[in-house]
């Protein structure tokens, strides 16, 4: 099978965030129900961390909000950011997670032109204080499904010890 890669720095930034999420969707989709929603973390004061369920919900929430950001540096129309997403099983949680990729996908096909000097002079910030460029912001997203998946790993080791 061939590979089709896009082009671009935009059209690379969005490969690799594709791949991160068919590398969470891989390992989520292998989860029983039960520990699925099991509460891994109960010190945890951070609602978002305390269930793999949790932990997806949180990562596709973020997706939308970071294409959101790029819309509207960009002029364009947003989409809802619930609070909640379908994610009550595994494989719901997997479809959310590909229609925030879709939506992400949709977000930068009239960028994938950009320049690496065009993404850096596109700055973005964040409700959480933080300036990204383009560039940058894209690299948050990717490696928050990155941690994210690794902390789910961690979850998933900790339950087989029990």
């Amino acid at each position: 099978m061939t590979k089709t890669f896009r082009e671009g720095p935009v059209g690379a930034l969005m490969d690799e965030y594709e791949r991160a999420a068919k590398e969470l969707k891989y390992l989520v989709k292998e989860i029983s129900q039960q520990d699925y929603i099991e509460i891994v973390d109960n010190e945890t004061t951070d609602p978002d961390c305390k269930s793999i369920q949790t932990i997806m919900n949180h990562v596709i929430r973020s997706g939308y909000g970071y294409a959101n950001y790029i819309r509207k540096k960009f002029g364009e129309s947003l989409t809802e950011r619930k609070d909640n997403y379908e994610v009550s099983i595994p494989s719901s949680a997997c479809d959310e997670l590909d229609s925030m990729m879709d939506f992400t996908s949709d977000t930068l096909m009239n960028k994938m032109e950009f320049t690496f000097e065009e993404m850096a002079q596109s700055l973005i910030k964040t409700n959480w204080g933080q300036e990204y460029d383009f560039e940058q912001l894209l690299e948050h997203a990717i490696v928050h499904i990155l941690r994210h998946r690794r902390q789910i790993e961690k979850f998933i080791a900790k339950m087989q010890t029990k």
